[in-house]
């Protein structure tokens, strides 16, 4: 064989060694059938160099495509039998005498293609009866198909939907506020990524299908760029969210390295894992050395990466929405958020709180000591427009005024993270 074969290909060949050796015939094979042509997938015969795994032909002159269309019979003893199957190809070369055709079909009723055995010979013991073993067999050989098919359709239909986002130079980036809770002045922003809204699915969906077809990295960077392109709208810093994986690739090296790092907050979430700390600081350690600061998003989520704030020992701790979410009727949340926040103090790190809805839960936040806040009850996510000329008299959309003007020698986050 020219190529090994996938676990799920050994045990079609399995299925096919039982139906050559059951039926007496010379070979026997999986075909998918496309519509237009005929794909020889798995192939077990004594004759190899006929027939070859990846052999294609055109569908509509082959056996299994007349018996198919039943101008054929299943079964054939013997193909001089019958005129119309003399005439197609097989019956010249390799010169086939006998042969059995069923369709494989998937659970859905779809028609896969057809499980197939060929003699070079007339075979007057090749009945009806031999029909019965050949269907048990293809749907065996479906059963074993059907997950690839499906993983294949998946992974078509996510880059069909990727294709023109990344064309276009990746997702659609909005901004929203992060306001200091004791002021309500606009520290920064967070860039989050939108995708189209057909698609009814949400962002961290995407980027995961993204990985899962090898696409990740290069929709993150898109998004990371999409992000720092706001940089220039807006005062404050810009809150980016980046994979570990994605961090790590010399591609966001590149990115980062021609980037002002003193308005950047990267965030990393509590869930992406880390496979190797030590690479991931040693990353870091030039940007935040550059002013960069670093946040763990979605933090209390699970308290399953603990580890990840401890080693990283970030900046910034991001409070997951789901503690913040009416936290101030709730005595359970409360103490966990101020565990958090006293956490944070030993850290030296100040904290974010996500999801706010509403002035209680704002204000209840306040008076844990939770340093900062973002969330629908400040602003939602907005594409902001190219900055106007006077943009310090100005306040936002959601009437949370600007930040005053920065010092010449200190970065947005050093004056929010010092305040």
């Amino acid at each position: 064989m020219s190529k090994s074969r996938t676990d799920a290909e050994q045990q079609i060949a399995e299925l096919l060694r039982t139906a050559k050796k059951s039926l007496h015939l010379s070979v026997a094979f999986l075909s998918r059938l496309d519509g237009t042509t005929q794909h020889l997938e798995v192939v077990e015969s004594s004759v190899p160099f006929l027939f070859q795994e990846g052999a294609t032909q055109v569908q509509e002159t082959t056996l299994c495509q007349a018996i198919l269309d039943k101008k054929l019979p299943v079964v054939i003893p013997n193909l001089k039998d019958f005129p119309r199957a003399m005439e197609l190809p097989a019956a010249r070369m390799p010169r086939i005498r006998s042969y059995v055709s069923v369709p494989v079909t998937l659970s859905d009723g779809s028609l896969y293609g057809t499980f197939c055995a060929a003699g070079f010979t007339s075979d007057k013991d090749l009945t009806k009866r031999d029909k019965s073993l050949m269907d048990v067999l293809a749907s065996a050989a479906s059963v074993i198909i059907e997950p690839q098919v499906k993983e294949e359709e998946r992974r078509t239909a996510i880059e069909q939907r990727l294709g023109p986002v990344v064309a276009d130079g990746g997702p659609v980036v909005a901004l929203q506020p992060i306001v200091d809770l004791a002021t309500g002045l606009r520290v920064g922003s967070e860039a989050l990524s939108r995708f189209p809204a057909a698609w009814e699915t949400t962002p961290d969906v995407v980027f995961a299908e993204a990985h899962s077809v090898g696409r990740g990295d290069e929709l993150e960077l898109l998004a990371l760029r999409r992000a720092a392109d706001h940089l220039d709208d807006v005062d404050g810093y810009v809150a980016m969210n980046v994979s570990p994986g994605t961090l790590m690739t010399p591609e966001c090296a590149r990115l980062l390295s021609e980037l002002p790092l003193d308005r950047i907050l990267l965030e990393l979430s509590e869930h992406d894992q880390v496979d190797d700390y030590d690479a991931l600081a040693a990353t870091l350690a030039p940007f935040r050395a550059a002013g960069m600061k670093l946040a763990i998003d979605d933090v209390g989520a699970g308290f399953s990466s603990l580890r990840h704030i401890v080693i990283t020992s970030p900046d910034v701790l991001k409070i997951d929405r789901s503690l913040v979410t009416g936290l101030d009727t709730d005595p359970v949340r409360t103490t966990l958020i101020r565990s958090l926040v006293d956490f944070a103090t030993g850290l030296q790190a100040r904290v974010v709180a996500e999801g706010i809805e509403t002035a209680e839960e704002a204000a209840a936040l306040r008076t844990l000591g939770v340093d900062y806040g973002q969330g629908w009850h400040f602003g939602r996510p907005a594409v902001p427009g190219p900055r106007p000329a006077h943009d310090a008299e100005l306040a936002t959309a959601s009437g949370i005024p600007l930040p005053r003007q920065r010092s010449e020698h200190t970065g947005p986050i050093d004056q929010a993270l010092s305040a």
